[in-house]
């Protein structure tokens, strides 16, 4: 979402999904999965909504739905896509709300090429590097060199090598509150006309989307998906709106980002962004899942979606930021978000002199992900291993790969509420049955520190719609645990003190830190609301900053992350309101705190027409009022609150002065939402259909069969199936269930969850059953050619077979929270999995695979092996590590796939 509006947060938030006239949820079970928030879905539905749910499995969600439309795992694109189409072929789209607040009349480069041109693919793919060049995406008279939309792209003088390696660092979260730049504005043609202007390349682009074409790749007969089609455009327009919700159904493919584009478009078409009851919401997995990108567990982002420097162009701050700001939009002011990040981090030693500690940041060279950083750990490139918070033994796809690269450790830190898997591979691990590894033989130091839970602390949780809301300590954590805060704090601590008489210039960064927090109780616990003060940012004389507009890029103001400055205006914790809905508006303004600046829809300058008016009243949200000479409304403005709707700048005008009184999405550098991305993303200008990496069928649109771009890793433990073929015929997707919690440390341990849901299970259609000889309730084995598990048979009509390209699909459901630690045991049904990944993110394609079904328990010990080993055999891989790539970015490791033990050099 960052590349197509600015920001890759949700554009709205719950509450208003009962504003809707539609809802699609799509790669999302809400009902089971954000319970609480379904609530307002219901609500939408009591007021007249069509409620739509587009999913492979019939869940909760859809038994509440209006309709369920179950489609091929995978195949989203495809479907959205059609309903580009059907916009477009119709001219169904909001023409004003287009022509005004997107980049439709804007005119590409003569020298862009489409997949239509080039058998899917774009111009300036490299086949040796399999990755693009992005310039001839530009804007005619305003072609962008690699560096300044996408600082990780290669660049034109890079060689393959390099610009593989460049690729590798995949940015595409830098988006996340700033889009990617481009130098100045484009030609426009208003009439839409152009051959070369977006909305025409549109056209042309998803001409081959039909509905019978829909039918043929997702298994959606024709007269369902023109049911959704309908419902979805009639409630669009002036006093309509229609809002779309995903999950990690969406973004857990090799696609992801392109699935999210997809549905960006089709909504900016119909004029849904920045709207009550429209919108793009995206539901995070858990509590702080959007909080974990705003201040990053991500390697290649600094807090508030500030890029990480690159080691080979990044030498200044100068250079820094002249390659990732633009001179336009908001993100034009980017040095100053960066300067007041330095200066919270580094305090009175960040000065000008010194280029305000740049140069303490920490440099990427390439890919640091953890699929990456784990080859590396069985490389022994690794020497230690914090895990906090994941369980990827059990938990990552192919997590086998993860258990050999922590069996090649040095040490390793595991901090969790339970002894989970990642903290006892070295004696629970199943390559100890089937003598892959032997405890004896790994040498990894294992430190196990238990964590408090979210009772047992003070803090924040970000949710799904940006809101700040803090928590309350409970009860004091019993025994050894420890907060995160208090673990990094003292960590640091103790380092720092151990640092104290060094003249190591390198030690310098560490030594220098802002460490000085007060601490409270017996075991000198910091103050997480001393924390939150320092991120919200403060000025030369310490007072709380207001707002992100106050930043300045001349150290006099200091702010842990930009986007969350002002969460401690006026000196109180706004994250900590709490104001009865009764008692305020239904915006609820005064409930917490969303970035940016509390706006609660964001873009919502949209929601009123390009002379300042409502679109309708019905629809009213945001306008401007004459008689005040500013912005106002239900909620904060999205744009500069006194700027008039003819305002237009000056030549050469900078930041957001350079933003006319219509350029409603103000992060981007042209004011305007990007249905075609010019620059910004890894695999191409437009969302396109390509095959998951394991499909039972060819792409049925392009002979680009796979994303070109996507991140494959080479590794005899990491083999990828062939397309096609009868050994893997069926198609299995991974969820997750209400009664359990991701990798199930949280749920697993409990008594009343897991007899809930007590065992490992897989749901199979009653067809899919006979052809297997499957019996309900009885065991099921299922191959790929990581490994095999067995689960328990839940034959269910909930699942059911989809023509697909002439041929019947099946789909198998596999929960994945299991694993041999806790009450409820069981295989991981992550072990299936691949590591291939999405290559603008670096997020694994664990939504759809390809498997075999057979009745019975699977083997144990070597004789497992054997069976997977026979599997591969029989689908023709002769014990190569992958397919052939097809075009795509590769990163292979030099190991036989035995783990060598730095310690015992076994």
């Amino acid at each position: 979402m960052g590349t197509s509006f600015g920001r890759g947060g949700a554009t709205t938030f719950q509450q208003d999904l009962q504003n809707s006239d539609c809802i699609v949820i799509q790669g999302s079970n809400m009902a089971e999965c954000h319970p609480v928030g379904f609530q307002w879905v219901m609500e939408a539905k009591r007021r007249g909504a069509t409620v739509i749910h587009v999913d492979p499995r019939f869940t909760r969600t859809s038994a509440l739905a209006d309709a369920h439309v179950p489609l091929r795992a995978g195949s989203d694109i495809a479907f959205l896509g059609g309903l580009i189409n059907y916009v477009l072929t119709n001219e169904l789209d909001f023409r004003e709300y287009v022509v005004e607040y997107t980049n439709a009349a804007a005119i590409v480069d003569q020298e862009f090429q489409d997949t239509e041109d080039l058998d899917g693919l774009f111009s300036g793919f490299d086949q040796e590097s399999m990755t693009y060049n992005p310039l001839s995406w530009a804007y005619e008279g305003a072609r962008a060199t690699a560096a300044a939309g996408h600082r990780d792209m290669p660049k034109p003088e890079a060689g393959a090598a390099a610009a593989e390696e460049e690729a590798g660092a995949g940015a595409g979260e830098e988006a996340g509150s700033g889009g990617p730049p481009v130098p100045g504005k484009p030609e426009r043609d208003p009439t839409l006309q152009h051959p070369r202007c977006v909305y025409q390349i549109l056209k042309r682009h998803f001409s081959r989307y039909t509905p019978d074409v829909v039918e043929q790749i997702c298994g959606v007969p024709k007269d369902q998906f023109l049911q959704v089609a309908h419902a979805v455009t009639r409630s669009s327009g002036r006093d309509k709106t229609t809002a779309w919700v995903y999950s990690v159904g969406w973004t857990q493919h090799t696609v992801g980002v392109q699935y999210i584009r997809t549905a960006a478009i089709l909504q900016l078409l119909l004029g849904n962004i920045g709207r009550p009851g429209g919108g793009i919401l995206a539901l995070r997995g858990h509590a702080s899942i959007q909080g974990s990108t705003d201040i990053p567990t991500l390697f290649n982002l600094l807090p508030g979606y500030i890029p990480m420097p690159h080691a080979h162009h990044d030498e200044t701050l100068e250079e820094f930021v002249e390659s990732d700001a633009g001179s336009t939009g908001f993100w034009g002011n980017m040095r100053a978000y960066a300067v007041s990040l330095l200066k919270a981090w580094w305090g009175p030693h960040a000065t000008e002199d010194n280029d305000y500690c740049f140069g303490y940041l920490p440099r990427l060279t390439g890919d640091h992900g953890t699929y990456r950083t784990v080859l590396d750990q069985i490389a022994g490139k690794v020497q230690g291993y914090f895990v906090i918070g994941e369980n990827p033994a059990v938990g990552s796809s192919n997590a086998k790969l993860q258990r050999l690269g922590l069996a090649n450790l040095e040490w390793l830190v595991v901090r969790d509420l339970q002894m989970i898997e990642t903290a006892t591979f070295w004696q629970n691990a199943p390559e100890l049955e089937t003598g892959e590894l032997e405890t004896e033989r790994i040498g990894t130091e294992v430190f196990f520190l238990p964590a408090a839970s979210h009772t047992e602390k003070d803090g924040t949780f970000t949710n799904t719609q940006r809101l700040l809301q803090w928590h309350h300590k409970a009860v004091e954590p019993a025994g050894d645990r420890r907060s995160d805060l208090w673990f990094y704090y003292h960590l640091g601590r103790r380092i720092r003190q151990k640092l104290a008489t060094s003249t190591d210039p390198r030690d310098r960064p560490v030594l220098e830190l802002t460490w000085q927090y007060p601490t409270e109780g017996d075991h000198d616990e910091p103050s997480a609301d001393a924390v939150l003060r320092e991120i919200s940012g403060v000025d030369a004389d310490g007072n709380p900053l207001p707002g992100y507009t106050q930043l300045s890029d001349d150290g006099s103001t200091a702010c842990g992350c930009w986007i969350y400055c002002g969460c401690y205006a006026d000196g109180v914790n706004q994250t900590a309101r709490r104001k009865p809905g009764s008692e305020q508006s239904w915006v609820a303004p005064e409930w917490a705190w969303a970035w940016p600046d509390n706006r609660r829809i964001i873009y919502n300058r949209a929601s009123a027409d390009p002379d300042g008016r409502p679109w309708s009243e019905r629809k009213a949200y945001v306008w401007w009022d004459r008689e005040q000479g500013r912005w106002t409304g239900h909620d904060t403005p999205d744009f500069e609150a006194t700027k008039p709707p003819d305002f237009e700048p000056e030549p050469g005008a900078h930041a957001q002065h350079a933003l006319a009184g219509t350029d409603a999405f103000i992060m981007q550098t042209d004011g305007k939402a990007w249905l075609y991305v010019p620059t910004g993303l890894l695999d191409g200008p437009l969302p396109t259909h390509y095959e998951p990496e394991e499909s039972p069928v060819d792409n049925l649109l392009y002979g680009q069969r796979a994303n070109p771009a996507r991140r494959l890793y080479r590794h005899p433990a990491n083999p990828y199936q062939p397309r096609g073929g009868d050994t893997f015929p069926y198609v299995f997707t991974t969820y997750r269930l209400t009664e359990h919690h991701t990798a199930g440390g949280m749920s697993r341990f409990l008594p009343y969850l897991s007899e809930l849901q007590p065992e490992f299970f897989c749901e199979v259609s009653p067809e899919l059953a006979a052809e297997r000889d499957l019996e309900h309730g009885g065991w099921a084995t299922i191959v790929t050619a990581r490994t095999a598990v067995e689960a328990r048979v839940l034959v269910t009509e909930r699942m059911r077979p989809l023509r697909v390209q002439d041929r019947v699909v099946h789909q198998v459901g596999v929960p994945y929270h299991w694993g041999p630690n806790g009450i409820s045991t069981g295989d991981a049904g992550n072990e299936l999995l691949p590591a291939v990944l999405d290559p603008n993110v670096n997020i694994q394609e664990s939504k759809a695979s390809t498997c075999d079904v057979v009745p019975g328990r699977r083997p144990r010990g070597p004789d497992l092996q054997r069976l997977v080993a026979d599997y591969r055999t029989r689908a023709g891989m002769s014990g190569s590590t992958d397919t052939a790539t097809n075009g795509a970015t590769t990163d292979s490791t030099t190991t036989d796939g035995a783990v060598m033990n730095r310690r015992t050099g076994a």
